[in-house]
Order: C-alpha cells, then structure tokens, then sequence
C-alpha cells in the first residue's frame, strides 16, 4: 500500500496515550513511509511522552470542561475556538487521509474540525462506559474500535469493532520472564507475589489501605511490589518481603512475577491485567470523568473476572477481599480463567487495519 498521512489525537493520561502510540507503531509496521501527527493539549504528558516515543506532536490550548461551576470554565469557550481554529490550519495543512481519536481533551475539537473539512474520522473507546465526546462525534465516524462487548446500546452497530486496547509490546509476551522478575525485584521464588499499583499517580485509598494492613498480607506468605505514586512518603523498616516503590519501570517483569493484583481500574490497567491473566481486585478511582472505571470494573464482575472493591471500602474490606483470592484457588483460577475473555494481543494491528480500511 502506497504510503498514507494521518492524525492522531487526545491524551491527558497514559489510558489515552500508550494506546495511540501502539496505533501509531503498527500503523508504520504496515508502511514505514507512513506519516503520524500526533495533535493533544499543551501541558498533558502526551507532549512528552509521543515525543520519546519518536513521533511529532501539535500542543492546543484546551482543557476540559469542569461538571461543576468554576471560574475555568469560562474559559472553555474561548480555548475551544482556539483550539477548532489551530486544529483547522493543522488539517489543512497536512491532509490527512484519516483522523483518529483516541480521548482526552485534544480528540474533540480536533475530529469535530476534520469532519466538518470532510476528512474521515475514526475513534477508538478504551472504556466500557463511552465519554461524552465520543457519544457525541460517533455518528460522523466510520469506524469506532471498542475494548468491551455491549456497546451497541451507544454506537451505531455497524460502525462498531472489538478490538480491545492496545498495550504496551512488551507485556504481550511473559514467557520465561519469571525468573528474571524474581532476580530483578529481589524477590523468592519459594513465594507467591502481591503486585499493587494504583495508576501512574498512585491512589491514596489503596496505599493508606495497603499500610494498615500490611503485617496481615505478609503474615499470609505473601510478599508484595509496592507501586505507590510519588505522593506517598516512604515507609521506614518495612519487612523485607515488601518492595516499595514510587514508581515501577519494567511493569511486564511485575506482571511477570504476581500472582496477584491490586490496581485501580483504568482502561489500560484493566487490558494489561486481562492479557497477563492475574487474579485482580479492582478498585475504581471515584472522581474518573462519567466514572468509567467503576463501569470498567463492573463489566469484568459481570463477566465473573474480577473482584470490585470500591473505593471507601478500602480501609474496611482490602483484607478481606484480598484473602478470598489469596485462600481460594477456585476462586483464583475462576477469575484467571475468565479475564482471558478480555484480553486481545493483537489489538494495535486490528486497529491499524480497520484505520487502513477506511
């Protein structure tokens, strides 16, 4: 196929980004001649991380629009034009044969001005219950690529592909890792691994959870990686079975030596959890926008493929939670078995054609 131009757009977090970056690298798998523009908001930490990743990228001036009244909000109209302004001049400009949208702040004004242009525009939902950008931008896309079934009661069905979220390329494969994670994290072999992460930022309720709980978790034979965010202080003499740290590099050699995980329930953790197959507690972050991380947690506890623990329970029910998995292998396997269902390895590269195909 002769070499192709295309947009893509959104951010704000790494839910958002790792995803369009794996679109990205599959796209220029297909073509190495392939042209990507990265376009996302000034200030968010796609304007780093693209950059690292080897592709260029257009900052706006736009933010989101806040559900309560504040002084930002007004703002947000003047950024949004702005914003549907710069991004016309960028299209124009660099005529894309296809735009994608990935979330964040960046993905509205910048599908919405491409398809006023009449530019084809496509969107790829990380999460179960759809933002409202995307509701409202779907009936002008030509394709919307979803990681979770039932989404047709939001999208037009035959619009829709299941493709999942795409992961990092490094988490797609574990195998023969397991002693190296072992080795990396100075951990034994002879004990089963507790990985807790709470999102790049960390989560206060599970961290404060964690801490009061941790002679418990321990005294279960459990030794723990700790991923805390860099907004918890360190804890002084911790036993040597835990591992804290603020945050963790190599995640496929955390994944590769749990056996069980605690995490928050983003797009992105929820799809890395599914593909490495690890019994997980969930707990949502309450304050996600359209709190999709409750509803991403609630599809995989319908699906019978992990536990919900939300997050004002923490302090009274982690333990317990954590024992159910911990003491009851059925439950465990169940849970293994069943999150398989979530899981798609080859997510970027269905994306990337569905992208082709348009």
């Amino acid at each position: 196929m002769s070499a192709k131009k295309f947009i893509i757009s959104g951010g704000g977090t790494g839910g958002h980004i790792y995803p369009a970056i794996a679109i990205a690298n599959a796209l220029k798998e297909d073509n190495p001649d392939h042209e990507i523009l990265f376009i996302g908001a000034k200030g968010k930490m796609e304007m780093e991380k693209v950059p690292k990743a080897g592709f260029k990228i257009i900052g706006l001036w736009i933010s989101g629009f806040q559900r309560s009244l504040t002084i930002k909000n007004l703002l947000f109209p003047i950024k949004l034009i702005f914003s549907l302004l710069r991004t016309a001049g960028i299209i124009i400009k660099y005529k894309p044969d296809v735009v994608i949208g990935v979330g964040g702040f960046a993905s509205g004004p910048t599908l919405r001005m491409a398809d006023w242009l009449g530019y084809p525009i496509m969107i790829q939902e990380q999460n179960s219950f759809p933002g409202m950008t995307n509701r409202i931008l779907a009936p002008k896309t030509k394709r919307i690529c979803v990681a979770y079934p039932g989404l047709e009661k939001f999208f037009s069905s035959d619009k829709l592909r299941l493709t999942g979220n795409p992961v990092r390329k490094d988490i797609l494969n574990l195998e023969g890792k397991k002693e190296e994670a072992i080795r990396h994290f100075n951990l034994s072999s002879e004990k089963r691994t507790l990985l807790i992460v709470g999102g790049s930022l960390g989560a206060r309720s599970i961290n404060l959870g964690v801490q009061k709980y941790l002679n418990e978790i321990t005294g279960m034979g459990i030794q723990v990686i700790w991923q805390t965010g860099k907004s918890f202080d360190k804890i002084e003499g911790l036993p040597e079975e835990v591992k804290m740290m603020t945050f963790i590099e190599r995640m496929d050699l955390a994944y590769a030596a749990a056996d069980f995980v605690i995490s928050r329930a983003g797009a992105l953790a929820v799809s890395e959890i599914a593909l490495v197959k690890i019994p997980s507690i969930l707990v949502p972050y309450p304050h996600a926008s359209e709190n999709h991380q409750f509803k991403n947690a609630e599809a995989l506890v319908k699906g019978e493929a992990a536990i919900l623990l939300e997050d004002n329970k923490v302090d009274e029910d982690l333990l317990s939670s954590l024992t159910s998995i911990v003491e009851n292998n059925d439950l465990a396997n169940k849970l293994r078995e069943n999150i398989q269902s979530f899981g798609f390895p080859n997510s970027a590269n269905e994306i990337a054609q569905e992208v082709l195909s348009i």
